[in-house]
């Protein structure tokens, strides 16, 4: 028997709860960053914007293009960064997203992933731009940070294919 079942009659989740169930996994991701460590640099890598990527890039209609910014909001309250700064960055992902979606007909993970990579790139040197005084280098610690969130996003591709297959399914 074959891994995929078809089951037309399943019973699926409400309209509510699925339209939610992407807001709260980007949600999650971002209190995630709240967790306390002990670092003497910050490696931690940004899974709220992972998990926005991820969700913009495999399910393009299960986030509205506004909602980068509330859910930008969110991530500058539980993070610490400065209030707007991922408002402004996750905006600005979404709007490059969809200027290279008008270019590419067709997408593979491949591009998804090269797409993602350009994003969290300068998501976070764009928050270090706002979250440090000028001056202060922190060029590995940078560096580290976004070879981490991008080794990383196959796994966050995993989890929200996971979810999003869920979406459709009874529990």
């Amino acid at each position: 028997m074959s891994g995929i079942e078809y089951r037309p009659f399943a019973r699926t989740l409400p309209p509510g709860r699925a339209r939610a169930l992407p807001w709260a996994t980007v949600i999650g991701g971002s209190a995630v960053t709240a967790w306390p460590a002990v670092a003497n640099i910050p490696l931690m890598p940004p899974f709220g914007l992972l998990m926005l990527l991820t969700w913009r890039l495999l399910a393009p209609f299960a986030l509205r293009p506004w909602a980068a910014a509330p859910l930008g909001l969110v991530d500058d309250l539980v993070s610490g960064q400065p209030l707007g700064s991922a408002v402004l960055l996750w905006s600005l992902c979404f709007l490059g997203i969809d200027l290279v979606e008008q270019r590419l007909g067709m997408r593979d993970f491949w591009q998804d992933w090269t797409i993602a990579t350009g994003a969290i790139a300068a998501t976070l040197l764009g928050g270090r731009l706002f979250a440090l005084p000028i001056g202060m280098v922190v060029d590995g610690a940078a560096l580290a940070q976004i070879a981490i969130a991008v080794a990383l996003f196959p796994a966050t591709a995993r989890l929200v294919a996971w979810v999003d297959r869920k979406r459709g399914q009874p529990r």
